[in-house]
């Protein structure tokens, strides 16, 4: 019998140095907020990964690690049991993060007053990073369904793309709708990008949490198009709640832009992983599949209690139920707040700290990111503090 894990247990995180609870009053100007924002979990790290690094601890010397193939084993093998993704060893590199991944990628591909395109709402260091290196920024907003959901405006990203623009920039699957992108959807946007010579970034980073039976699909394996503009991050560090050890990989299955990146890592020694990367990734990989399952099928919990307590009692919300991933889209427009009234009634009134949709991109801005990735009991009191502070407006 497989182990049974308790995600109902209480974790105290407060004094370990986290963002998500020590950072509070840098961020919100207050510290006595349910914290329900940064992107990990507050789930305990799996026992595996946490006795494999306890093994490695037991070797008393910490020196230059070389990486080594059972590291690479365990991502191919994962890759290939999960998304059926027969991934070549060459094809990989260690990145120490996927943001700044995405950074390196501007940097070795594009010149200053390039253009990147976007797909908001999205995950803001997409927007971010490019304007920081100087780079410009050219908006494909998604197409918002009568139900809520989203969809790729791909006649849209045709008509905004130019001679500058060079790389877009995916998220697949999507932070922070929780979208499971259609195989035809991103095979369709291979197409475009192979035709304008742009290369795409997928961030893959949410792609072992998909949810209620959908699949994610790889974007470089949707065709011979994909394979030749991609370059796909991905990290077991949001699926296994590692953040803190930065254990991201990059896979480029073209031989020209792998060779004309991986050149630009391994001149400044980017590609290097760590010890505890490699030992914590192979354990992940190799020993998580049960854990994974499990997590998901509380995640699924979480979500559904958060959607039914908002039917029952705060109808005026409106919750965008994610295909994959720990990060719930929720939609006040119906408060009829400006979007100073809503950030402050969700702080201010409700003292909860969610992530301010309008960071998302100007679609955001009636609505907020929430993560579910923790203890019902906390999305218990979030909702009666949510519910008390809406019927006092």
């Amino acid at each position: 019998m497989s182990k049974i894990y308790d995600f109902d247990k209480p974790v105290s995180r407060r004094g370990s140095h986290c963002v998500k609870h020590d950072a509070l009053k840098e961020f919100y100007g207050r510290d006595d907020l349910l914290p329900l924002w940064v992107a990990d979990m507050d789930f305990e790290t799996p026992d595996f990964i946490i006795d494999a690094m306890r093994q490695r601890l037991d070797h008393p010397v910490f020196g230059y690690t070389v990486a080594y193939d059972s590291y690479w084993e365990s991502i191919q093998q994962w890759l290939l049991r999960q998304h059926g993704w027969c991934v070549e060893r060459e094809w990989m590199r260690y990145i120490p993060g996927i943001v700044k991944g995405i950074g390196m990628v501007i940097n070795a591909f594009t010149s200053v007053g390039d253009k990147i395109i976007i797909q908001p709402p999205v995950y803001h260091p997409f927007r971010l990073v490019p304007e920081h290196n100087h780079r410009k920024v050219v908006l494909n907003p998604l197409r918002r369904q009568a139900d809520g959901s989203f969809e790729m405006d791909l006649d849209h990203l045709e008509s905004v793309i130019d001679e500058r623009c060079k790389i877009l920039i995916l998220s697949n699957p999507h932070n922070p709708a929780g979208i499971v992108w259609p195989r035809e959807t991103l095979a369709r946007l291979a197409d475009i990008a192979v035709k304008h010579n742009l290369i795409v970034i997928s961030d893959e980073i949410h792609c072992d949490m998909a949810l209620y039976g959908h699949k994610h699909t790889p974007f470089a394996m949707v065709s011979e198009a994909a394979a030749k503009c991609s370059i796909t991050f991905g990290a077991p560090s949001k699926t296994f709640n590692i953040a803190g050890i930065v254990s991201s990989y990059a896979i480029v299955p073209d031989a020209t832009l792998r060779e004309q990146f991986f050149s630009w890592l391994s001149a400044s020694e980017l590609d290097m992983p760590t010890i505890f990367a490699m030992t914590a990734t192979e354990a992940a990989f190799n020993c998580g599949d049960d854990w994974r399952r499990q997590m998901l099928a509380y995640i699924e919990g979480n979500i559904d209690f958060v959607d039914d307590c908002l039917r029952r009692y705060i109808p005026q919300v409106k919750l965008l139920k994610p295909q994959a991933s720990f990060l719930v889209w929720l939609d006040f427009s119906a408060l009829g707040l400006q979007h100073a009234d809503l950030v402050d009634m969700i702080v201010g009134r409700a003292h909860l700290a969610m992530n301010d949709g309008a960071m998302f991109g100007i679609e955001g801005e009636q609505c907020m990111r929430m993560n579910v990735g923790t203890q019902r009991s906390v999305l218990q009191q979030a909702m009666e503090q949510l519910r008390q502070a809406i019927s006092q407006l």
